[in-house]
């Protein structure tokens, strides 16, 4: 049935893409979420140069994101030095109008007005392995790849470790309204088990890595989708993708509490709808459940999501949301977009883990920007009167993001505090967790804990970012005998829900063996020529169990050089 169902909505945007003519746009597949650019205009946001980039959803087409940088270059004269120079370098990299000789380079021959070859293999121009443009379809081939190097400090300098992976993406544009995107990565890793996962966490979440019975440890990523935009009317934007990609849903300047973006990547189908101050979203994903050597252990499970957004320019955004993880296989209810997912739960006999959110965020004034999440897990309202009960499943955010603070231009300031309750994530049905692949897909901190979190960034010039982060992390866990036994279950640990006859009706935030952990990390990002990228990273934790009376310090640093050709 699924098949069938995708087949039919592709069909669909194939069919209207033919018979409807209007205006066709040439770059209409997304930007990787880990391109610096979001970040920039992130700052251009704040700044109130730019407004309405979605960070709730922030997966932006490239010719959206080449709007917003056409409409930063409107106001030239209100950017400092260094944001015209990332400006820019930006235009180049994603306005097609840019692309000419001196700009952009082909390493095999280009139709396109390109230069070409290895003589310009290590310039500043905009690089590709293979770039092709005729009329409304184009084709861009890059290649991919990183080379890390870390070292232990402490407990012991002598440990370290070293990843590396090879990979192409290959992306692009058809009939000016289907964009395309296929990827591949391939790697290794040898060294510190520990140091490795530390320093790339993706990799703990990639069957290889976990299987691990290859004579060296070894993982993979592949990504691929359609995305489909058109715009009916004036001012209207409708679009739908099917395929694989990062997606991240929900605000957070740390992480978000719906979807972090740190599980795998979905399979999913996407709907998205904007006209004037609305904005709804609607996500029906897959994925997988806990590794286990066993394959009769192993299992699908489904994220669906949608969500509403009002956007009153320059004043602030309220939008409330709601997701359902479900593992019986896919039911009809989560694939209609145009309905309240938690009643159609209940309607389902209430065995799926469903959560209900609401948020907002600023814009009135310059350069500072508010916002918040109320995040419910499960019981929607009938036990917000007691803030004690374990059945009080909530969690909330709260936090500001300032840019040149005092002045300082270039600089922003990040703060936000996270409360996650006891039992949060968790569910009656192991596979129904609030995770995929063994990873939170929530917020990373898990029930029963809090955070204060806190940023600094600085564009030194448009080659350089330094990033200083602060984490103060504290946890109750559940405790444990000797034996690996659980004695008392608190609610903090997402794999072990609430036991009916067995736990106490009362969950005190912060129970349990209590951790608190204070987390530094400084990172020095350093693009000498366009695509080739080097990061420089320190990190320390030191690791306070309050319950035992125990401390523990863990450092490290890497060098990591990346490839994006």
């Amino acid at each position: 049935m699924n098949l069938y169902y995708y087949f039919s909505i592709i069909l669909f945007l194939i069919c209207t893409v033919i018979l409807k003519p209007e205006q066709a746009l040439s770059q209409i597949e997304n930007v990787p979420l880990n391109n610096p650019v979001y970040n920039y205009l992130k700052e251009m946001e704040v700044k109130k140069i730019i407004s309405d980039i979605n960070d709730d959803d922030p997966n932006l087409s490239r010719f959206q994101v080449s709007d917003f940088l056409n409409e930063i270059n409107l106001k030239n004269n209100e950017l400092s030095n260094t944001e015209r120079k990332l400006l820019n370098k930006y235009l180049i990299e994603f306005d097609p109008t840019y692309i000419d000789k001196k700009t952009t380079m082909s390493l095999f021959k280009s139709n396109m007005k390109v230069s070409n070859g290895f003589k310009d293999f290590f310039s500043n121009k905009q690089k590709y392995l293979f770039a092709y443009q005729k009329n409304e379809n184009n084709i861009f081939i890059e290649a991919l790849g990183q080379l890390s190097y870390i070292n232990g400090l402490k407990p012991s300098s002598k440990s370290n470790a070293k990843i590396f992976d090879v990979g192409f993406r290959m992306r692009g544009s058809l009939f000016g309204h289907l964009g395309y995107n296929f990827s591949v990565v391939k790697g290794g890793a040898v060294g510190d088990s520990i140091l490795i996962e530390s320093a790339f966490p993706p990799i703990v979440s990639t069957f290889k890595y976990q299987e691990n019975t290859e004579n060296i440890t070894n993982y993979d990523f592949a990504s691929g989708y359609l995305k489909y935009f058109i715009t009916p009317s004036e001012g209207m934007n409708i679009s739908a993708q099917l395929g694989r990609e990062k997606l991240k849903y929900g605000l957070g300047y740390s992480k978000s509490l719906s979807l972090s973006g740190d599980a795998p990547d979905m399979d999913f189908l996407k709907l998205n709808f904007k006209y004037g101050i609305i904005n709804f979203s609607s996500i029906f994903g897959s994925t997988v459940g806990e590794f286990s050597p066993n394959r009769e252990e192993r299992y699908t499970k489904y994220f669906t999501a949608n969500r509403l957004k009002l956007a009153f320019d320059d004043l602030f955004d309220v939008g409330i949301g709601e997701t359902v993880i479900s593992s019986r296989g896919i039911e009809l209810g989560y694939l209609n977009p145009l309905i309240f997912y938690k009643f159609v739960e209940h309607s389902l006999q209430d065995r799926d883990n469903g959560t209900i959110f609401a948020d907002f965020q600023t814009h009135f004034l310059k350069n500072f920007e508010l916002q918040g999440t109320f995040f419910l897990d499960e019981n929607i309202l009938s036990n917000l009167s007691d803030m004690t009960k374990a059945t009080n499943k909530t969690a909330y955010q709260i936090g500001f993001f300032w840019y040149e603070p005092a002045g300082v231009k270039n600089l922003a300031l990040i703060f936000e505090y996270t409360k996650i309750r006891p039992y949060v994530y968790t569910h009656f049905d192991f596979k129904n967790t609030y995770t995929a692949f063994g990873v939170n897909i929530g917020h990373p901190i898990g029930p029963n804990s809090d955070q204060i979190f806190t940023k600094l960034t600085y564009n030194v010039n448009e080659k350089v970012r330094l990033k200083l982060e602060y984490q103060k992390i504290r946890k109750g866990q559940n405790i444990y005998d000797a034996d690996g036994e659980l004695v008392r279950n608190v609610g903090g640990d997402v794999y072990q829900s609430f036991r009916t006859g067995t736990d106490s009706d009362i969950a005190y935030f912060l129970d349990g063996v209590r951790v608190n952990n204070d987390i530094v990390s400084f990172n020095i990002n350093y693009e000498p020529a366009r695509n080739y990228i080097f990061d420089l990273n320190y990190t320390y934790n030191m690791a306070d169990n309050l319950t035992a009376g125990i401390k523990k310090d863990y450092s490290y640093a890497y060098l990591r050089f990346n490839l994006n050709y």
